[in-house]
């Protein structure tokens, strides 16, 4: 079943204190981090988007963009902008900070029975991998109908920010970590940058795992 996908590109890097989608941690000769996940998207999709604050910044970008639709409304925004904007009824969510999620997942994801609004796995709620939310769901691994579409906007309307806001709104499967962890043992797809810091630690998995490529 086709399936778009929308890539969360936002523009602020406000933790980092520079653009982090032009990292480049594959090398010099490497793509940028929004490259390398553009070209992850392409090999799952043929409708890619990329909602971000400044698309005249990304002309170049072998994809569709679209501007975040509501200002400073965060990945909310995006996630609103890319659905509004996708070919298919379904639409896979990545945010452009997780460079390293597993194509077995993302195929897992896609599989998943139909229909439904939203399908988001549950991250580990361990102490040691802090969740983004209080359901402890990836909302920017996830899988979006677009009937959701009129939750996100009610979010934003009322000034939410939250992208898991939406997901108690709407028909959501979740994904167990007992689950995915067939498809990604070691919880690589989750490892987001931030900080400065995590750019180490990120060059560091990517030359462990892949051996730099």
């Amino acid at each position: 079943m086709s399936t778009s996908c929308i890539i969360i590109a936002g523009g602020s890097s406000q933790r980092m204190g520079s653009d982090k989608r032009r990292l480049r941690l594959w090398g010099e000769c490497g793509p940028t981090l929004l490259e390398h996940v553009v070209a992850q998207a392409a090999r799952v999709s043929d409708d890619v988007i990329v909602a971000l604050n400044d698309p005249h910044a990304w002309s170049e970008l072998p994809a569709r963009l679209v501007r975040d639709e509501v200002e400073q409304g965060g990945p909310l925004a995006g996630l609103a902008a890319g659905l509004a904007a996708c070919r298919y009824e379904y639409a896979l969510a990545l945010a452009c900070d997780m460079p390293l999620v597993q194509e077995a997942l993302i195929a897992a994801l896609l599989a998943y029975p139909r229909p439904y609004d939203a399908l988001a796995p549950l991250r580990f709620d361990d102490g040691a991998r802090a969740p983004r939310n209080s359901l402890a769901a990836e909302p920017l691994l996830a899988v979006y109908r677009r009937t959701c579409l009129p939750a996100i906007r009610a979010c934003l309307q009322r000034g939410a920010r939250a992208l898991v806001d939406p997901l108690a709104m709407v028909d959501t499967r979740y994904l167990a970590p007992d689950v995915w962890q067939q498809y990604d043992p070691q919880g690589l797809s989750f490892i987001n940058l931030n900080r400065t810091e995590d750019v180490v630690r990120m060059k560091a998995i990517i030359v462990s795992v892949s051996g730099g490529r």
